[in-house]
């Protein structure tokens, strides 16, 4: 007990990591079946498993709803300010510390979305199946991040697996070529009566103002993009939040398909029985059915991939694999995010993670606890003591070396 009440983080970590791996989540679902992919994996690389603390957490933070995210934001906010301002000491220390914990998590965040790392890339068996994205952004989008070029959103998609993307930029034709690493695909999409179309093709402009009166108006966009030669796919969280009363509306004037799986964070609380519904409308009438990075040049790691089957059409021709730490997030209240978002962590933690977690919270450990030797210099733990230690004695005193 007095070593719990002396390092209570450390051996409750431990402990997290520990019990959570006889409840573990695998590391991909499909979210139609909501089994694991028999045909694809996550690798790792070596520095993601290194840092695994830190990757992982990064991880946690990206794969947050909005809703979830403000939450667990200001719960842990609150809670490390006060665990910094009721600890021992003097006022000025009691008030760098309250204010060092929500510091640290502000710049998590932070890093979470902007700092370069390694991340987990998804391996297939079947090299009949091509790992594409549906949905992504470059710079030319009114919220896409500056500077983030076709280039760049091609690298960012190469490094996590996948051997092709379309490009979806907001109302803009994309019109580069590019083919490495991957190539990058035409498409756009249209913001329309509050919802948004994803059309999937090297199409030509439309004339938006046709289409955005109301839900009548929007419902003839999709034989417009038909005869543009473009299929047209239904955004989250659009058709969900502002369209979920047309949906059929949708499908009887000519919808080719629907996300059911978006990153961004509005789109993540996504619930899994509104997803299901989807499903069964889309196998029902043979549509087909996606998952989107919607990368904005923002967070690096993604949360979704799809599988095309070469020669196949509708809802068969293509599988999404996600993660399931962002489908868990349409079925937790927002106010758990706090703790239920660091358990689900825990719980989707690889055999390899959980040892660098182990061991950097055993170093760690060591490193706190190991007491100090009497008369040596201030510190922490084993680092602290003094070159004293290695005191050489000599006829009438002592030399340090």
């Amino acid at each position: 007990m007095n070593l719990f009440r002396r390092h209570p983080i450390a051996l409750t970590l431990l402990a997290l990591v520990v019990i959570s791996a006889f409840d573990p989540l695998p590391a991909l679902v499909d979210p139609a079946t909501g089994a694991p992919p028999a045909d694809a994996d996550l690798t790792h690389p070596l520095a993601y498993v290194v840092a695994a603390p830190f990757s992982d957490v990064l991880d946690a933070l990206t794969f947050l709803s909005l809703d979830r995210a403000r939450a667990l934001l200001a719960a842990w906010v609150v809670g490390l300010a006060a665990f910094g301002a009721l600890r021992p000491g003097p006022p000025r220390r009691r008030v760098a510390r309250a204010l060092l914990g929500p510091i640290a998590l502000l710049a998590l965040g932070g890093a979470a979305a902007t700092l370069p790392r390694s991340v987990p890339r998804l391996v297939t068996t079947d090299s009949a199946l091509t790992v594409i994205d549906y949905h992504a952004h470059t710079s030319a989008s009114h919220d896409g991040r500056r500077g983030w070029t076709a280039l760049d959103l091609a690298r960012w998609h190469a490094a996590q697996g996948f051997e092709a993307s379309y490009v979806t930029d907001h109302n803009v034709l994309f019109d580069q070529r590019v083919q490495q690493p991957i190539p990058l695909l035409p498409g756009v999409e249209w913001s329309v009566a509050g919802q948004h179309v994803v059309a999937l093709a090297d199409t030509l402009p439309i004339d938006r103002g046709r289409f955005d009166r109301d839900t009548r108006s929007l419902l003839a966009l999709f034989g417009e993009l038909h005869r543009h030669g473009a299929l047209s796919i239904a955004s989250l969280p659009e058709y969900w939040r502002a369209h979920w009363d047309d949906v059929d509306e949708f499908v009887a004037a000519g919808l080719d398909g629907f996300e059911i799986v978006n990153c961004a964070p509005k789109a993540l609380a996504f619930p899994d029985a509104r997803r299901r519904q989807v499903l069964a409308l889309a196998a029902a009438h043979d549509l087909l059915v996606v998952g989107a990075s919607d990368n904005h040049g923002w967070g690096k790691v993604t949360c979704v991939w799809n599988l095309v089957v070469s020669g196949v059409r509708g809802y068969r021709s293509n599988q999404v694999v996600a993660r399931p730490l962002a489908l868990a997030q349409g079925e937790w209240l927002p106010w758990t995010a706090a703790y239920t978002q660091p358990w689900l962590m825990f719980r989707s933690l690889s055999w390899s993670e959980r040892c660098s977690w182990i061991t950097w919270i055993l170093v760690v450990f060591i490193y706190r606890a190991v007491p100090r030797r009497a008369g040596d210099a201030g510190g922490l733990g084993i680092l602290a003591r003094s070159l004293e230690v290695f005191r050489l004695r000599w006829p009438g005193k002592p030399m340090t070396l």
